[in-house]
Order: C-alpha cells, then sequence, then structure tokens
C-alpha cells in the first residue's frame, strides 16, 4: 500500500534525477522546494501529467524523503535510492509523509493559525480513537472528541473564557460600568465548533492514505492502523527508559550508557531515538563521535545501528573522516548484509590497525589493565613488534598514550620494556 501512494511521487523524483543531472537543478531558489515553472512543464510534458499534478507528486516526494532540496537545486534522497530493493525505505517513506500530514494538503481559508494548531495538536488523540474502534467511526462523534481535546489543550495553556472587566469610578456616583472590549477580542476568545477544520484534518489524512471517509464516517486504512501503532508503541518505549537518558544530548546519553549492559543500552538508544527526528537524532550522534572520547565514538556507532537504514546517507558522508571511517566502514558493510564477524573484511591493514587503537584508547581512558592487555592479543599482527611497528606508522593521535598505558599494565617485564620504548620513539618522533 505505501509503494502505491508513493508511486506517482517516485516516478517524478525518477524523472528528476535522470533529467536534471549533473547538477539537478530545477527547484526554484524560494527556499520551499517548489519547482520552477519551467521544470514542472517539462514533467509534465515528459511524464503526460499536468502542471498541477507534477507540482502535487513532487510535494508529496519532498515530505516522504524521496527527494532533498537544498536552496535551488535537488537530489535524490536515500528512500528513492533503496525503493527497488529496501521495502522498509518505502514505508518509512510514507510514514514520513503521514508525519506531515498537515503540511500535504492544503488547510482551509480564513481559520485562525491558533485555531489550526489546535487542532493538529488533537487529531494524534482523534487518530488513537479510531485504531481502537477498528472499525467505522461517525464523524460527529470525532469531532466531540475533538472538542474536548481543543478543550484539554486550552487548558493546559492556562487559557481561560473571556470575562468583561468591570470599571469601577470612585470618582463618580453612578454604577459601576463595563468597558468595551474589541469585537475581535471576543470571536478569539468565544469557541467555535471546529468542524471545518476536522473535515480538513479527515481530508488531509485521506490524501496521504491513512484513512477512507464516506457517509460522514471515518475508517483508518491498514496502513493508517499500523501506523497509530507504531507512534503508541514509540510514545511506551520512550517513557519506559531503563536509565533516563531521554532528555540528554547524545554524547551525555552515550555516557549514560557506557556502563550499560548491550541489550539495556540498545533499549536506551530506541527510547532516546523514539523521542526525537531521525535527522537531528543522526546528526548528534555523528557529532558526539568526531569528539576526543574513543569510547563514545564506538557507542555512537552502536546507536545507529540501531536507527539503521535512515543513517545511511550520512554515514556514507562520513567514511572520508578519518577518525570515523573505520567505524563507519564496518557500519556500512553489516547494512549491506555482510556477517559482523567478516565485516572487518573491508578495512585495510591501516584502518584495522587504526581501529586498534581506538579502542585501546577507550579501555585505557574507560576500563581496568587486565582488559587492556587482553585487547593486545585482539590485534591482526602475528607478533607484537609488527603490531608496534605498524601502530607507530599508523598516527593515530593517542598512540603514545595507548602505549605508556599498555606497558603499565603488562605483566611481562621484557614486552613492557619493549612497548615503552615504542611510545617513547613516538613521542620523540624517532624512527
Amino acid at each position: 500500500m505505501a509503494r502505491v501512494r508513493l508511486a506517482d511521487a517516485a516516478r517524478v523524483a525518477y524523472w528528476a534525477d535522470a533529467a536534471l543531472r549533473p547538477g539537478r537543478e530545477g527547484a526554484a531558489p524560494d527556499g520551499k522546494g517548489t519547482l520552477s515553472d519551467t521544470t514542472a512543464e517539462r514533467a509534465a510534458a515528459d511524464l503526460g501529467l499536468s502542471v498541477a499534478q507534477v507540482r502535487a507528486d513532487w510535494d508529496t516526494a519532498r515530505l516522504a524523503g524521496l527527494v532533498e532540496v537544498h536552496g535551488d537545486s535537488a537530489r535524490p534522497g536515500w528512500r528513492l535510492r533503496a525503493w527497488n530493493r529496501d521495502d522498509s525505505a518505502v514505508l518509512r517513506g510514507w510514514v514520513a509523509l503521514f508525519d506531515a500530514w498537515s503540511l500535504a494538503y492544503p488547510e482551509p481559508e480564513a481559520c485562525e493559525h491558533s485555531a489550526v494548531a489546535d487542532v493538529i495538536s488533537a487529531m494524534p488523540q482523534v487518530l488513537s480513537f479510531l485504531q481502537l474502534s477498528a472499525g467505522p467511526v461517525p464523524v460527529e462523534q470525532l469531532l466531540d472528541l475533538l472538542e474536548q481535546r481543543v478543550t484539554e489543550l486550552r487548558t493546559e495553556r492556562c487559557e481561560i473564557p473571556y470575562v468583561p472587566r468591570v470599571a469601577h469610578h470612585p470618582e463618580e456616583d453612578e454604577a459601576p460600568r463595563v468597558e468595551s472590549v474589541d469585537a475581535s477580542d471576543q470571536g478569539r476568545a468565544k469557541d467555535i465548533r471546529p468542524t471545518p477544520l476536522l473535515d480538513w484534518a479527515l481530508d488531509a489524512l485521506a490524501y496521504v492514505g491513512a484513512l477512507t471517509c464516506a457517509d460522514r464516517q471515518a475508517t483508518l486504512t491498514p496502513l493508517g492502523s499500523w501506523a497509530v501503532w507504531v507512534k503508541l508503541e514509540q510514545i511506551c518505549v520512550a517513557a519506559q527508559s531503563p536509565a533516563g537518558n531521554i532528555e540528554q544530548n547524545a554524547e551525555a546519553m552515550l555516557r549514560g550508557c557506557a556502563q550499560l549492559r548491550p541489550n539495556a543500552a540498545r533499549a536506551e538508544y530506541r527510547a532516546w531515538l523514539a523521542a526525537r527526528p531521525v535527522g537531528s537524532a543522526v546528526t548528534e550522534l555523528l557529532e558526539a563521535a568526531r569528539g576526543e572520547d574513543a569510547l563514545l565514538r564506538g557507542l555512537a556507532f552502536e546507536a545507529l545501528r540501531v536507527v539503521g537504514a535512515p543513517a545511511e546517507p550520512d554515514v556514507r558522508a562520513v567514511a572520508d573522516e578519518t577518525p570515523l571511517r573505520p567505524y563507519a566502514l564496518l557500519w556500512l558493510a553489516e547494512h549491506d548484509g555482510t556477517d559482523p564477524e567478516d565485516a572487518h573484511e573491508v578495512l585495510t591493514r591501516q584502518e584495522v590497525t587504526w581501529l586498534w587503537v581506538d579502542t585501546a584508547a577507550a579501555v585505557a581512558d574507560h576500563g581496568e589493565a587486565p582488559l587492556l592487555v587482553r585487547h593486545l592479543e585482539s590485534a591482526v599482527q602475528p607478533t607484537v613488534p609488527a603490531l608496534l611497528d605498524e601502530v607507530r606508522a599508523v598516527g593515530h593521535p593517542r598512540t603514545v598514550q595507548v602505549l605508556v598505558a599498555l606497558a603499565a599494565a603488562h605483566p611481562d617485564p621484557a614486552l613492557a620494556k619493549a612497548v615503552r620504548r615504542a611510545a617513547f620513539q613516538v613521542h620523540t618522533g624517532e624512527g
């Protein structure tokens, strides 16, 4: 169903990718991502559509993440690249469209922005009621529920009904009088049944494929019912954060997960991710990975494994950054289906060595001495002298500290001496 709903948008997106290369210019520089008139007319002629339909499909493609617009240029989104091979990418694209239902369909004219915002905020409860009803619900019943929820929202904001002010002038002997109030103020204070806005919301949700509305009765589609269920599940997951790090930034959240067992940490990652937009979450995680703490680097990419496919473009983009490259290449290999135990084969010997030093730095900063000694055994080099030679050559900024810590931890005096010598040579630039 998601493919059917997004098929027209995907067709326009594929057309744009092919017809607008290499720069893929074609969006107007208005900051809104609309097509230029010339490009829209060209697409309509090539695809046998009206210009209005092309614009509507383009807007859907943007909201679903099939195209990404930056100023006056557009490029295919990761969901378009994955369209033919990944059903989950298509489904995520539809969920993005579902989340943006209020943008996908023009709102009624002459409606106050605050009233529209209240209805948008109240609709999740209406959708939840539809999901629990598992069948047609009269629109009038939904209207009652919507009114109730809007009233609750206004009460939470401490908005109070309009009450005329009584002015008393002691110097006058006449009775107190009611001060005049601007008629527009009374209009804003007066509650009006949000029937037109409910009709708009139902039409918009029907437009994105979340529900059907016939004979003044609304019914969630199977796709809409699934989406509402997923949203409810995300709320429950976020509410059950085991370590309470939902409100923290990425770095603080990762530090909070450092002492958790893998399963508990993954549960915390899921809760943290459920509480924020995927794009900003991925950006935060990668920024944390760029820091000096090697432990956070590894944990950030573990959290990105929980994100999955939506993180692919960003992870691929950082694969050229030396500190992140080994982690990014391993992530991409696993994402492409490589067994995690074999993923290291995508790394060069130098990248493997860099990763060994980075992991050793994390162990030295946060682990115990025996763990650092055991880490020595995980090196791919057959001998300690070979490892030391390659570690010195790889140029990791934490090399000296790692070697000094390893020398202090290792019980073999001869080996510890060789490691200390290597640390000294790196520090002084010898060899």
